[in-house]
């Protein structure tokens, strides 16, 4: 046996590398929602450019969930053929190109069109990077590793209101979907110089193989079909937390703008500290909450406890959102939401564990790409509602109405999430063969 083999060599002898590719993983994500969050971001603008209405914008952003569903439903499965290394590769090539499309549309249809394109595309990303942390991560670490890659969903966020305004106004909007777009692509140069097994891999030593490898066995190891994932309770769980609480992110994602431009008055040249606070907060809350139920593994806490502590901490931080359209203040409004982004974060971080928790590490693409999809199905139903309601109201009539509507339901969506879970699931066992 080769000294670094020995699991009482020296620490200078234990590699680290599995943390470079949660690097690779965070870059990912974070690169995914710049590309989503430029048309939410420039969403007021566009609409008094080209004399769009409410529903005109809800309706675009719609079409890309609905894109996101379909995709979903496919890419986990995909990715678990043909591989983490080429499946995440290729979807970020595509969405980086797509998103740089924009910049050539001028007609609702046009972005409803391009929009559903990158919808597709799009849909590789977070099973993608689900499955690559049940390759390289034990599963105590994985918490941790997933509210890290999560965090770039909103280090993506907070790029974007800084940087997408600026090449706004000093060049035009083509140029914030243009640059933004091309952007990513150097990420793939990296991706395909550092991305194997670790099994594989050689800058991974024996002993770091050894730490990455700890957990007992998986108990399925033959790919599982479709219709036994749907069969299992565990599979249930994961998809209705993700339907109800994905709706809410993605809506905030897309018309959060609108919502402060017309609530607080918020134009394009003050949007980028109000913004950025919040996508801060919860890039807090999506470490947080990743590092929080860890910690309690580690003071000895069972998977259950831990897991469920953390998330139902998180959807009591949720509920003071039902109240917003109440607030005057722009800063207070700018808390309430970056508390709700932190907590959703949290949630999801330990959500997502889930997954490596409860399946083995072949099925775990494709679990994360169907509860994708229902989230994408409360996005898309969401996003609807709040076009009818749009459409419903008087003319000239103020638009309070429909965001508090929408406001109290995404308080009750986390309730409901956290029940269905807990019910569907009331300890964390994993899938057992048979």
């Amino acid at each position: 046996m080769p000294p670094s083999a020995d699991p009482t060599a020296p620490a200078s002898r234990l590699t680290h590398f599995r943390w470079a590719i949660c690097g690779l993983l965070f870059s990912a994500i974070t690169i995914n929602y710049v590309d989503r969050a430029v048309f939410g971001q420039l969403a007021p603008k566009l609409q008094e450019q080209f004399h769009w209405t409410n529903a005109d914008i809800a309706d675009i952003a719609r079409w890309f969930e609905i894109a996101y569903a379909i995709g979903l439903a496919f890419a986990g499965r995909i990715l678990d053929r043909v591989g983490t290394r080429i499946g995440l590769g290729l979807s970020l090539v595509s969405w980086c190109l797509i998103s740089m499309l924009h910049a050539g549309m001028s007609t609702v249809l046009g972005f409803k069109l391009v929009r559903f394109v990158l919808g597709i595309a799009e849909s590789g990303a977070f099973p993608g990077v689900t499955k690559a942390t049940a390759e390289w991560f034990p599963r105590r670490e994985r918490a941790l590793v997933a509210g890290i890659f999560n965090a770039g969903s909103n280090v993506g966020s907070m790029i974007v209101p800084l940087v997408a305004p600026w090449l706004f106004l000093a060049y035009g909007w083509q140029w914030a979907f243009a640059a933004l777009g091309g952007v990513g692509l150097v990420w793939l140069v990296f991706w395909l110089a550092l991305y194997r097994l670790p099994a594989e891999h050689p800058r991974v030593s024996p002993a770091e193989l050894a730490v990455i490898e700890c957990d007992p066995p998986d108990t399925i190891t033959e790919l599982m079909p479709m219709g036994r994932i749907l069969a299992t309770r565990q599979a249930w769980a994961f998809i209705m937390g993700k339907f109800f609480t994905d709706m809410v992110f993605r809506w905030n994602i897309n018309l959060l703008p609108l919502f402060f431009s017309q609530h607080f008055g918020l134009n394009i040249k003050e949007v980028g500290p109000p913004f950025f606070t919040i996508y801060l907060m919860a890039a807090c809350g999506s470490i947080g909450g990743g590092w929080l139920s860890s910690s309690f593994l580690r003071r000895g806490w069972s998977l259950n406890r831990a897991r469920k502590t953390t998330m139902l901490l998180s959807v009591l931080c949720v509920l003071p959102v039902m109240l917003t359209t109440q607030i005057t203040h722009q800063w207070v409004g700018v808390l309430v939401f970056g508390l709700m982004m932190a907590s959703h974060q949290s949630w999801s971080s330990n959500l997502y564990t889930s997954i490596s928790d409860l399946f083995p590490k072949h099925a775990v693409g494709a679990v994360a790409g169907i509860g994708g999809t229902a989230g994408s199905i409360g996005a898309i139903l969401l996003l609807a509602l709040t076009s009818n309601l749009f459409n419903a109201q008087a003319p000239g009539a103020g638009t309070d109405h429909v965001y508090t509507v929408i406001f109290v339901i995404a308080g009750f969506a986390y309730l409901a999430a956290l029940l269905c879970f807990h019910l569907l699931v009331p300890r964390m066992e994993p899938v057992r063969a048979g």
